[in-house]
């Protein structure tokens, strides 16, 4: 079997298309595998935030087409960047074992969150970020930060900000780690969900590719990941929503955490709930009801970004 992925053009993007290049190689049913670069609306356009131009869907979109023509038979993803409703006629075939999950402080001076001036200048788009940041420090000013990895570096380079914040698997993978001056715990801030994991996608038709791809699936991560996912779909919330979910596995047991939040970080609801990893998606969709039942979709509605 001959296959060809689609991938974005970025470091991190083609750092990721290489990886399952690489674990596909290795399997015995594989002859070839090739790598199709794409640029994709969500990378060319900079200057406007994603939840004006369409959210996280527009990084994926060109993919799905060069699926749909047939110039591609898989597209791999950051987990995190894919709407948690899958269109028609695709599936996500395999899940890589998840990477770290954690939201990352870079500085200048490798400064903690607390060392920051009062009133710090930090850049980052996610207003999921904005909102926990808020809470542990209503104090800072948070300013759109967009553009890949190393632009982001580059701006806080530059002194265009005090801080930022970005997905330290990201920078692991890129072996920029160095940057990191501190790692945030899930109690100080939950990431978005399946933050940390890399998808494959496929056309759902294509049975023999999708027997091929199982083979790379990693078990406890479609748990935790059809967990989180399962918050996200139940709560309408689009990857730019102040939502944030984390599950974990401990032995026979799954927990699963969301929070739901206010972006000026002045509400949050915040619920945990426990389970058979088996019940992922249930337990997922449990505690979206809980926060449901609590206010989840006024706040959503007032924070002025429910995506329905």
């Amino acid at each position: 079997m001959k296959i060809r992925i689609a991938t974005r053009k970025s470091a991190l993007a083609l750092w990721q298309a290489n990886h399952v290049a690489a674990l596909l190689r290795a399997l015995p049913e594989v002859e070839d595998v090739t790598l199709l670069p794409l640029s994709t609306r969500g990378d060319e356009i900079l200057d406007r935030s994603l939840q004006k131009i369409g959210g996280k869907g527009l990084f994926i979109k060109e993919l799905e087409v060069a699926m749909q023509t047939g110039e591609a038979d898989i597209a791999v993803h950051s987990m995190k960047d894919v709407p948690a409703d899958m269109p028609a006629g695709f599936c996500i075939a395999a899940l890589l074992e998840r990477a770290n999950h954690a939201d990352a402080l870079v500085s200048p001076d490798r400064a903690q969150l607390r060392d920051l001036r009062e009133g710090a200048l930090i850049g980052s788009s996610s207003l999921r970020r904005q909102a926990q940041l808020k809470m542990m420090r209503p104090d800072l000013e948070i300013q759109p930060l967009r553009g890949n990895v190393n632009t982001r570096l580059a701006k806080l380079q530059d002194g265009d900000y005090d801080a930022i914040i970005l997905a330290a698997a990201g920078l692991e993978r890129l072996e920029l780690a160095e940057h990191i001056s501190q790692r945030f715990d899930p109690t100080e801030m939950l990431p978005a969900a399946a933050q940390g994991v890399v998808g494959i996608e496929c056309l759902s038709e294509k049975t023999a590719l999708r027997t091929v791809l199982d083979q790379l699936n990693h078990a406890p991560t479609v748990q935790t990941t059809l967990a989180e996912r399962a918050i996200a779909r139940s709560l309408q919330a689009s990857c730019q929503s102040p939502v944030a979910t984390y599950a974990v596995i401990d032995g026979a047991v799954l927990t699963v955490t969301a929070l739901v939040a206010m972006p000026d970080g002045s509400e949050s609801l915040r619920d945990s709930v426990e389970g058979d990893p088996e019940r992922a998606e249930q337990l997922g969709e449990e505690l979206a009801g809980r926060l449901l039942a609590r206010g989840a979709r006024e706040l959503l509605d007032r924070a002025g970004i429910l995506h329905g």
